[in-house]
């Protein structure tokens, strides 16, 4: 799941990032903004009666990071346009669920950030 959901992200026209800032838990240390880092809240596998049925649902934070506001929410708006609502042949739907803008008070040298919560519902 991690790797098609990521390369729905750095495919996309829209959102406009190489695979280099598109990543999993961090961004690299000094590369530049924007960029995005993904983390897997929770994922669980559906079961049945007769144990598990190959589909999966889970939830994945998407932390838009920019070097100002406007920047980090422009990222955040195309990363919503390009998964919320998707479905194809792995992804039975992709749905946004919380948002939230956030920016360490003081830190001037820190990035803006914008976090996108998306529900996720896969099959293997």
């Amino acid at each position: 799941m991690e790797e098609a959901f990521r390369a729905l992200l750095v495919g996309a026209p829209s959102v406009g990032l190489s695979g280099t800032h598109v990543n999993f838990g961090t961004h690299p240390q000094g590369a530049t903004f924007p960029a995005i880092v993904l983390t897997v809240v929770d994922n669980a596998q559906g079961l049945t009666l007769d144990g598990p049925d190959g589909l999966w649902d889970g939830r994945v934070q998407v932390d838009c990071y920019g070097d100002d506001y406007s920047a980090a929410k422009r990222l955040s708006r195309a990363v919503e346009g390009t998964l919320n609502g998707h479905a194809d042949d792995a992804f039975q739907g992709i749905f946004l669920v919380a948002t939230r803008d956030t920016h360490e008070t003081g830190a001037t040298d820190r990035p803006f950030r914008v976090s996108l919560d998306f529900s996720t519902h896969w099959s293997e």
